[in-house]
């Protein structure tokens, strides 16, 4: 019996050393806290926290390095009431390079809608395929935005079964509470949640998808080992999400991308030659027309 409580043990153990597959760091900024017990926040930290960092979000296997790294910051705005909040929500997740240190994003997006009620001490539950509160709704649909963006940097469309749920999650979202709070419907603006899944899904954005996979897996990813190789699939890739831009202008996504790539571009095309230069500036100038200058000033003239 001893042998086999030994051996159940063991087995408890192996279970408990694999990892879910977002390790999130969550921080919440109250500039303007002016009613409600600073503690409400504290232990609201705690509880996304948990949520984000210990759901189950995929079928797959994560060892604890292989954990997705994102940072969410909430900044409390306004209090509607003692239990009724608006935020600024900022979401960044990044990647690592393989043989390097180095770590490249993958998202930087500003939520400025979101609208939530915490109960104290009320844990944050979430059951898919159907809507609980506006507050897990959003971070459930990052989260799966997260992880989708992650997986069709190492797969082409990888991150498709993600983007699904992150579509469902919209979807789930009823009419009489998508009209009372902003973010999912297309008549709420076109840089909002519905418009971020809508793009990622859209079939006029697939070769945006495809140039993510080859901007990271065969370009980045190479780079280590072949600087020359790296630059012109990367070249490639911005070149890709060009034609994406003549046939999705002003797309959200587009404007994603630029926030999370546009210094990382203009720093490894220092190095690059002048006719990748100049093919780059000529598109990014076009997909990111309000930092044209800063692209400019890779060509060094």
């Amino acid at each position: 019996m001893k042998i086999i409580w030994t051996f159940f043990l063991g087995i408890m153990a192996c279970v408990g050393l694999q990892a879910q597959e977002l390790n999130v760091n969550v921080t919440i900024n109250t500039p303007k806290l002016q009613t409600a017990d600073v503690s409400v926040f504290e232990d609201l930290e705690r509880e996304i926290t948990e949520f984000m960092n210990n759901q189950k979000w995929t079928n797959d296997v994560y060892e604890e390095e292989e954990r997705i790294k994102a940072e969410i910051v909430i900044t409390i705005s306004d209090e509607l009431s003692q239990t009724s909040f608006k935020s600024e929500v900022s979401i960044q997740s990044v990647r690592p390079v393989f043989g390097s240190n180095y770590e490249t994003a993958l998202m930087t997006h500003q939520d400025k809608d979101v609208v939530f009620t915490y109960n104290q001490f009320q844990p944050l539950e979430f059951t898919e395929n159907a809507y609980t509160d506006n507050l897990t709704a959003v971070l459930a649909f990052y989260a799966n935005v997260l992880i989708g963006m992650d997986y069709d940097s190492f797969t082409p469309f990888g991150g498709e079964p993600f983007f699904q749920k992150a579509q469902d999650i919209v979807n789930n979202v009823p009419p009489t509470v998508a009209s009372q709070v902003p973010g999912w419907r297309s008549t709420d603006g076109n840089r909002n949640r519905y418009w971020i899944i809508e793009n990622l899904l859209s079939p006029r954005t697939r070769p945006y998808r495809q140039a993510m996979y080859d901007y990271h897996r065969q370009a980045l990813d190479v780079m280590h080992e072949d600087v020359g190789a790296g630059l012109a699939v990367m070249a490639s890739s911005i070149d890709q999400i060009g034609e994406v831009n003549r046939s999705y202008p002003n797309s959200m996504i587009l404007q994603m991308f630029s926030n999370a790539k546009r210094s990382e571009v203009i720093e490894i095309f220092k190095g690059a030659s002048s006719q990748q230069k100049e093919k780059v500036v000529a598109v990014m100038q076009k997909v990111d027309p309000s930092s044209a200058s800063e692209y400019r000033k890779m060509r060094g003239r």
